[in-house]
């Protein structure tokens, strides 16, 4: 029987305000009713929300020590890694994007470093938020020492200590 109806959901207008917009509701009524949680609360920000939160407080830690050295770097997040990203190494966890030089052209200004850290494969390798934030943390460290060229121990002292 479940083959016979292709139907999986409808949308459904109450006469209720104005109805400008249709509520969701499968077929038998039920379905997303409104939000769970008020918007103050942490469970309100979603996944991707809260990882962005998790590379902020890692670049924070960098920032009192290299402040001047991070002015020029932008930081971003990519889901996954595109295609031509992976080597023979695995799934990288994040890559430096190279910048670009100054041009008189004022359409292309000069462009700092960028690092893009992968959210999933990062995400993967960890067990929980705590083991998730110091990953991010060792993965920032490895990357902006690499765009400093510099060994990663000297960016933070405590690299690679567990515990």
């Amino acid at each position: 029987m479940a083959g016979d109806d292709p139907i999986r959901s409808v949308a459904v207008q109450t006469g209720e305000g104005g109805g400008s917009r249709p509520r969701r509701r499968d077929r038998h009524g039920r379905g997303l009713r409104g939000r769970l949680v008020p918007p103050g609360v942490p469970l309100y920000r979603s996944r991707a929300q809260q990882f962005d939160d998790i590379v902020l407080e890692a670049v924070a830690r960098l920032e009192t020590r290299w402040e001047a050295e991070l002015s020029d770097v932008e930081f971003a997040v990519q889901e996954v890694p595109d295609f031509d990203t992976a080597g023979e190494e695995g799934v990288p966890l994040a890559r430096i994007v190279r910048g670009s030089p100054g041009s008189s052209d004022p359409a292309s200004p000069a462009t700092g470093p960028r690092i893009v850290l992968f959210r999933r494969p990062l995400l993967a390798r960890a067990e929980d938020e705590d083991e998730l934030s110091e990953l991010v943390f060792d993965v920032v460290v490895e990357e902006f020492a690499e765009i400093l060229g510099v060994d990663p121990e000297i960016i933070d002292p405590g690299y690679g200590d567990f515990g």
